[in-house]
């Protein structure tokens, strides 16, 4: 079986002759301190100038004051909702909770019209509210992206220490290291029990393989690393010599001292709307919610399905006409392309694009095979020899998967999923790649907005698998928003 590998992008700081950091990465509360201003000044202002322009153009007698209330009550509903808490902010969290944030704001000043007797028409008030939405919408997007890049740089993160037995440690280090989607560095390890560790952050303290007499023991080592190397949170890996009473201990000392302790379940790509906390007997369960297969979700998305195909087939026709001619003008042959695909439950279906390449390109496949920019079972090239002018610009532009609207229609595509796969590709899948065909293939999805041919295929396998375990309907909302951007940007697309 093969296993989702990423190379590694991140590392721990720098470490003196005692173990101890020595230039401590900039925390998570410097990201507080960074754009916190920012982000209330953009809620504020975007609240309150758009509804005292609009009130006082519709004549109302106290356009500054229903502009300040206004701007007060989102700022308000953003900081009740702890927006902007330390741990929210900059974080990616998507359009719809901002949606959810907004319609809360609605409620609440609909309230105050009332009790206030406010009789700016309707309409009006709403479009005066329209602009903090799209404000701070656009303020989320431009903060994301600034941490994003920050994070690479290990600024505005939380320093984590890892206590667990030396594999299960070794697991979540590299996992933590090799992504910057996260707040965590790891700057330290306290090994329990005896046992190799691979390079890595320092050996900050090494517990007994069995808890001692003294319990303190742990306690004080524990501590002791934290302060040594200026962590900010332990994180504690699952295993059976730390867990129970060895692990209530710790957690004892760690909160008395106003230390921050979490656990890692040994779970890995489940959404957290996914995970419930519950108590049996005095036992932590985490709970974990199957992946939405049926009820009303899967209905709305083959109504969304079925109607967005229906609409963009009928708006797009003069379009699909035009890029016909240009096909047709650019070089000899048919301007669709039809191929064999795999599409749910393994289910072969004929899958239409507007044709790219020329027209034996299928034959010539073979004679570069070499060249494959691909690590896996999919074949890509930067520069395909194949490719047509007209059809480059199509690929530039996704252009050349508008028929697959098509698909979508007769329901052997969604609108969002997987990418549809060869049948040799899946000929060769293994166990783990054969679930993500456990769901309909997709026009978009989580592989073409984080990159497209540019990941790897560990990584394509890795965001179609979150896909597939952790669906909803208002995450395709949120993917088909986040495509028109990838779509804009260009990038991966060859």
């Amino acid at each position: 079986m093969r296993h989702v590998h990423f190379p590694a992008q991140r590392v721990a700081t720098a470490v003196g002759p005692d173990g101890a950091a020595t230039a401590p990465a900039r925390r998570i509360g410097d990201k507080a301190r960074r754009y916190l201003p920012a982000a209330v000044a953009a809620d504020f202002v975007g609240a309150a100038v758009p509804v005292g322009l609009v009130f006082d153009a519709a004549g109302q007698a106290r356009p500054v004051s229903c502009a300040l209330a206004a701007a007060l009550a989102w700022t308000g509903v953003q900081a009740l909702r702890r927006r902007y808490a330390s741990r929210a902010l900059g974080e990616s969290r998507g359009v719809l909770p901002v949606v959810h944030d907004w319609l809360i704001l609605i409620g609440v000043l609909a309230v105050v019209r009332v009790l206030t007797g406010e009789s700016t028409p309707r309409l009006a008030a709403l479009g005066a509210l329209l602009p903090a939405l799209l404000i701070t919408v656009a303020c989320h997007k431009l903060t994301y992206r600034h941490l994003s890049a920050a994070r690479r740089e290990a600024q505005a993160v939380s320093r984590v220490l890892v206590v667990g037995e030396p594999d299960a440690a070794d697991h979540v280090i590299a996992h933590l290291a090799a992504r910057t989607d996260h707040p965590y560095v790891v700057v330290g390890v306290v090994p329990v029990g005896e046992g190799p560790l691979t390079d890595g952050p320092p050996v900050a303290a090494r517990l007994d393989a069995i808890m001692p007499e003294a319990a303190y023991g742990d306690s004080a080592a524990v501590i002791g690393a934290v302060r040594s190397h200026h962590a900010d949170l332990v994180l504690v890996a699952p295993g059976a010599r730390i867990a129970g009473e060895r692990l209530r201990r710790v957690a004892w000392a760690l909160h008395d001292e106003g230390l921050e302790l979490a656990v890692f379940p040994g779970l890995v790509e489940v959404s957290v709307k996914r995970l419930e906390t519950l108590s049996a007997g005095g036992l932590a369960v985490l709970r974990v919610a199957p992946p939405v297969r049926r009820g009303v979700q899967p209905l709305l998305k083959s109504a969304l399905d079925r109607a967005g195909a229906a609409v963009g087939l009928v708006l797009l026709s003069p379009f699909f006409l035009a890029v016909v001619l240009a096909i047709r003008l650019g070089s000899p042959g048919p301007a669709f392309y039809s191929q064999r695909r795999i599409g749910r439950d393994g289910v072969p279906f004929v899958m239409w694009k507007f044709r790219t390449m020329v027209v034996d390109a299928d034959r010539r496949k073979a004679e570069l095979a070499g060249a494959n920019e691909n690590d896996g079972l999919m074949f890509k090239m930067r520069r395909d020899p194949r490719v047509t002018r007209v059809g480059r610009l199509l690929r530039r532009t996704s252009m050349d998967e508008l028929p697959q609207l098509v698909n979508v229609l007769t329901g052997s595509m969604s609108l969002v999923g997987p990418r549809p796969p060869l049948p040799e590709e899946v000929a060769r899948y293994d166990e783990v790649e054969l679930r993500r065909l456990s769901v309909r293939p997709g026009m978009t999805g989580l592989w073409q907005i984080s990159g497209r041919s540019d990941l790897s295929w560990d990584e394509t396998i890795q965001l179609d698998l979150q896909y597939v375990d952790n669906w909803s309907f208002t995450s395709d909302v949120d993917v088909m928003g986040r495509t028109l951007r990838a779509v804009v940007d260009g990038r991966g697309a060859y």
